[in-house]
């Protein structure tokens, strides 16, 4: 996957693609499956902002049930087979223990209904699925004292047993959105980071392409194409402002979702379900207080989703101490065995996603919940312009999908659905992970230890020995960075082969790295070393991308107290 230019000026593509999280890179997949000439641009980097920042669980729709969604609730979990499908180095089950208190809406009976429901609405939620360890179980219940056996510190009042479901989990979203995106290229897609949309090219009633500016060196240029997908995201609606005859009605609110990521496993092998604050009012059925989740995460822990409305620049939304604070309150209040601090807490997430959910007076709660396709004919009467607004990265393919279906519609020809559920993603050949893990870490160099291994097949899955053969040309390859599991090789393969341009690229999304809390200094510096050389970068340039990697670092890290635990 090579960064060029002057390739994205060179033709009139069928479909240009602006953003490159992971609502247009499946765009960008999708459409290159079914035969159109794509570009894709991203201002920064791929998957750089909500989609590397989101909770990592890929939602199979139980929740929608509390709204009577039966839609969401089948759509999620056919997207949620998708994902286990494709990309099963990537994606995994995992359970979820859910505490039941009395006899009410909290209670065992209510719920157990509920989980049986969405059994038999889910009833094909492993077709297809051949590897047992894929595969999503049953939701089944368990005693209170099988219960506390898991977890001791349960509030004991009223404690009648638990439920327990099973959902999806991301290992690392970037580079799951990553390897859509290598797919996509790899058919023939022609993609490059840090090139922004700066206008479109529009004659008075349709626009014809966009303006482009390449933010690594300042050169604008101009890429042609058929059909636009604006699929900036939070920056989708700014994007069209730069045209006032473009702006969306209404306008959309958005939420900035927040998690945070504790440097240690606070439980093993089941996620918990705790209650809350706060509530679900325009659920039909809900409990009295939404439930967050604790989330064992790799050697972390996810503790989540924290939803408040924002209304500023998508570049500009942050995280407070009062609100950490609170957070952190809350967690402690509903489990207080946990004994949760500041210190404990390594990195906080967050993104910015379309809301419409407990908005007071809202009428249509369905805006916000649902991903937003507007076709700019329709509502602005410009053509070739549609915009691609998502919600959920669960069902990124599927929203992709039927954006894809239009695009079709605007070229006015006809289209064939590719068997895009079934076919995987850039190293998701694998037929059973356990197996292929084990046939491919004995196979492996002397000098690369299991756990490194383990850590490479889950990132790079079936396509791993692109990383190992440059141990095979330079043996110190073989080390790691540091006191981690990402080897040197990976630091190589990120900038010859996956476009990595920048240090913040490798840290945060090509690698392990910085996705869990700050690594040592002596850690970065071998980084931008590895890349200086490859790169041709001077001792002023090397400096000025570790300044780079610390401002995200203090972007993203608590802004009180220090790291009780190094990660």
């Amino acid at each position: 996957m090579r960064r060029s230019i002057l390739a994205l000026s060179e033709r009139v593509y069928d479909l240009v693609i602006v953003g490159g999280g992971i609502f247009g890179v499946c765009a960008a997949w999708d459409a290159v499956q079914r035969g159109l000439s794509v570009a894709l641009v991203e201002k920064e980097e791929f998957a750089h902002a909500t989609s590397a920042n989101c909770f990592k669980i890929v939602h199979g729709g139980i929740r929608y049930l509390q709204h009577g969604d039966i839609v969401r609730v089948r759509q999620s979990s056919k997207e949620r087979n998708a994902f286990l499908r494709m990309a099963p180095h990537l994606v995994h089950p995992f359970p979820i223990v859910i505490p039941t208190y009395g006899y009410g809406v909290a209670g065992k009976g209510i719920l157990r209904a509920g989980v049986l429901l969405y059994d038999l609405l889910t009833c094909d939620r492993n077709r297809g699925i051949e590897d047992p360890g894929r595969a999503i179980p049953r939701g089944r219940f368990i005693s209170r004292e099988a219960a506390l056996d898991l977890f001791p510190s349960l509030e004991r009042e009223g404690l009648t047993g638990a439920a327990i479901i099973y959902d999806g989990h991301m290992y690392n979203p970037p580079r799951l959105a990553l390897a859509f995106l290598r797919s996509a290229a790899d058919a023939g897609a022609i993609v490059a980071n840090y090139v922004g949309a700066v206008g479109f090219l529009r004659t008075k009633d349709r626009v014809a392409g966009i303006k482009a500016k390449d933010m690594l060196t300042g050169d604008e240029f101009t890429i042609s194409g058929r059909v636009v997908l604006n699929a900036a995201g939070p920056w989708a609606e700014h994007l069209l402002e730069l045209q006032p005859d473009l702006r969306l009605q209404p306008q959309g609110t958005y939420s900035r979702d927040a998690c945070f990521i504790v440097a240690r496993r606070l439980t093993e092998d089941y996620a918990l379900a705790i209650q809350g604050r706060t509530s679900d009012p325009d659920a039909i059925l809900s409990r009295k207080r939404r439930h967050l989740f604790i989330v064992p995460w790799r050697d972390y822990t996810l503790i989540g989703v924290w939803h408040i409305v924002y209304k500023g620049p998508p570049d500009d939304f942050t995280l407070t101490e009062e609100e950490l604070q609170s957070f952190i309150d809350e967690i402690n209040e509903a489990y207080p065995a946990f004994q949760l601090t500041r210190d404990h807490v390594s990195m906080w997430n967050a993104g910015l996603v379309l809301f419409g959910e407990n908005k007071p007076g809202a009428t249509d709660l369905s805006y916000g919940k649902r991903s937003r396709i507007v076709d700019h004919a329709q509502g602005h009467g410009i053509e070739g312009l549609v915009t691609l607004i998502g919600v959920r990265y669960t069902t990124a393919r599927g929203d992709a999908s039927r954006v894809i279906d239009l695009v079709f519609k605007k070229l006015k020809r006809k289209t064939s659905h590719p068997a895009s559920t079934a076919t995987p993603v850039y190293g998701g050949q694998i037929e059973c992970f356990e197996e292929f893990v084990r046939r491919a870490t004995v196979r492996c160099p002397s000098a690369v230890s299991s756990e490194v291994m383990h850590a490479l097949l889950r990132n790079h899955g079936s396509e791993y020995e692109g990383v190992l053969k440059y141990i095979r040309e330079d043996v110190r390859y073989a080390e790691t960075v540091g006191p981690s599991t990402v080897l040197k090789a990976e630091i190589v393969h990120a900038v010859r082969e996956e476009m990595a341009q920048k240090l913040v690229d490798v840290v945060f999304r090509r690698t392990d790295l910085g996705t869990g809390g700050r690594p040592e200094e002596t850690v970065l510096k071998t980084c931008a070393d590895l890349m200086g050389g490859e790169l041709g970068w001077d001792d002023g340039r090397k400096r000025n991308e570790l300044a780079a990697v610390q401002g995200v670092f203090a972007r993203y890290t608590p802004p009180v107290g220090t790291q009780r635990e190094s990660a």
